[in-house]
């Protein structure tokens, strides 16, 4: 799903060890540096955004018609011609059906306008509509943003869900009348035998569960209780006690750019993430944790991944600097709300920008931005700056830092996600901790350089059948390596339905001792 360095991510939780927590806030900023015997030994609290994984899968059951959220990718097979739909040279003209095979033109991502409605967005992003140029039953592939024409209803055979029709919004079926020419003009029947030309059968290719698609997919009338109650029983201040209790100094809290607006989101959005953010600080400085602020969704998605809270998969933040400065006041937004508390202790811009999307210039552009919306709050917070995720140089933000205090380089770890671990034995991946991760980390931790994080990692693997006692060797190696990073380590996440992704789970049944 992701490259070697991705993640199921979201709230971290910083290493600070046994030292007193006023000595840290009084260490100097001026070369971003503080003792090294003081680290923090963090969790991220993953759930804060939705993902499914992360949370209950109950929250994602309620939805009607849950197949059919925002970014399921859906691919439709001609039951007269055998062959796929396709949007032709990825889109921005008409859309055909000649394909034995179904890829990236072939597949349909959805936008969700209710539980029966959907727009279509193909490839290269454009929606498909009608032709309103010609008859107005021609079906392409040419619209940038959606409307009536790009509107559509998918209608399941009862009797099999896999066979639909599509209805367009001229109140017709579309229909395969030759291999390369698709109408809307079909006007229905009873028959789904394959003899009907407006009859496809659908494929799934992808799902997307994220808090956007828990959102839509509830409506303005449900997804308010539905949020309010996640957020009222998921993390909760036992949490927070159980965190001081256990070896843990600190928490990563991810957040989605829309809490700025709260109580009043931009749609699908619901309010209530603010509040529940405030509970949380009260309830570090009761028990004495730290907080670190993740923004862990900026607008238009700086991944395409669900924990971007991006819409279809698609990566569009940072390509306009409107978007930037949008970014950069949720920061200051953030940081102007809690600089006076006693727990914030840094603030990450963004998390896991992804090359080559978000490019080196976007990302310094804003990283540039979002620091000095922070100093513009606190002086002593530190800024904590993710490296981007994909092809890019673990140094390349080195010049961005020099001579900036107090600053961070996150880095997140996982021997999952790459098929470099496919057939990776237990002592494999133990000495790949021991030699490739410490040669990474090593790389990027430097005298005169930014402070380093390791902001996310869980002892989890693609070994099959470990013992806990395997479990627990990995976990002792990740915490011995990364245990140097000079700022401390996050592990992902506090709570989790797999058991080993859950922190709360491994230190309750023995698999990870602080």
């Amino acid at each position: 799903m992701k490259v070697e360095q991705e993640k199921m991510a979201v709230f971290l939780m910083k290493r600070l060890v046994a030292t007193s927590l006023l000595f840290a806030l009084m260490v100097s900023l001026s070369h971003g540096r503080v003792n090294p015997s003081f680290k923090i030994k963090a969790v991220n609290l993953g759930g804060w955004l939705v993902t499914e994984g992360w949370i209950k899968p109950s929250l994602f059951e309620g939805i009607p018609n849950k197949d059919f959220l925002d970014g399921t990718g859906l691919q439709f097979k001609s039951v007269t011609v055998g062959k796929y739909l396709c949007a032709e040279l990825g889109g921005g003209t008409i859309i055909v059906a000649n394909r034995s095979s179904a890829s990236g033109w072939e597949t349909f991502r959805l936008w969700r306008i209710n539980e029966t409605h959907f727009n279509f967005r193909i490839f290269n992003k454009q929606f498909v509509g009608l032709d309103s140029s010609g008859n107005g039953t021609n079906v392409v592939a040419i619209s940038n943003m959606p409307g009536r024409l790009e509107t559509f209803e998918i209608v399941k055979n009862s009797n099999d869900s896999s066979r639909v029709r599509i209805r367009a919004s001229n109140g017709f079926f579309l229909q395969v009348k030759t291999e390369e020419l698709l109408t809307a003009d079909y006007a229905g029947g009873s028959n789904w035998g394959d003899d009907d030309p407006s009859v496809f059968v659908m494929t799934i290719s992808g799902r997307m569960q994220g808090e956007f698609q828990v959102t839509n997919g509830y409506g303005p009338e449900l997804a308010p209780q539905v949020m309010r109650e996640h957020w009222s029983t998921f993390i909760v201040e036992k949490d927070f006690k159980f965190i001081s209790e256990n070896g843990l100094n600190a928490v990563r809290i991810p957040i989605g750019w829309w809490i700025a607006s709260d109580p009043s989101p931009p749609k699908p959005y619901v309010g209530g993430s603010l509040q529940a953010l405030d509970s949380a600080f009260s309830w570090a400085e009761k028990y004495k944790v730290k907080v670190i602020i993740d923004l862990h969704a900026a607008p238009g998605s700086q991944n395409g991944f669900e924990h971007s809270s991006s819409r279809d998969g698609s990566q569009e933040w940072g390509l306009t600097d409107a978007n930037i400065q949008q970014t950069a006041k949720v920061i200051d937004f953030l940081t102007a709300r809690y600089a006076t508390s006693p727990c914030l202790y840094a603030v990450e811009l963004i998390n896991e920008p992804l090359s080559p999307g978000a490019t080196l210039d976007s990302v310094t552009k804003y990283y540039k931005a979002g620091y000095d919306a922070v100093r513009k709050h606190s002086s002593t917070a530190y800024v904590v700056m993710s490296n981007r995720l994909g092809p890019a140089e673990p140094r390349e933000l080195f010049p961005l830092v020099n001579g900036l205090n107090g600053t961070i380089i996150d880095v997140h770890y996982y021997n999952l996600f790459s098929n470099v671990f496919d057939n990776m034995t237990v002592q494999q991946n133990i000495d790949f901790i021991h030699t490739n991760r410490s040669t990474q980390l090593n790389y990027v931790t430097t005298s005169n350089g930014p402070l380093t994080f390791v902001g996310e990692w869980v002892a989890e693997w693609q070994v099959s059948g470990a013992t806990k006692e395997e479990y627990q060797r990995f976990g002792q190696a990740q915490l011995e390596v990364y245990g140097r990073a000079t700022f401390g380590w996050a592990y992902w996440t506090l709570k989790n339905v797999n058991n080993h992704w859950s922190l709360e789970w491994m230190i309750n049944n023995g698999y990870i001792k602080l």
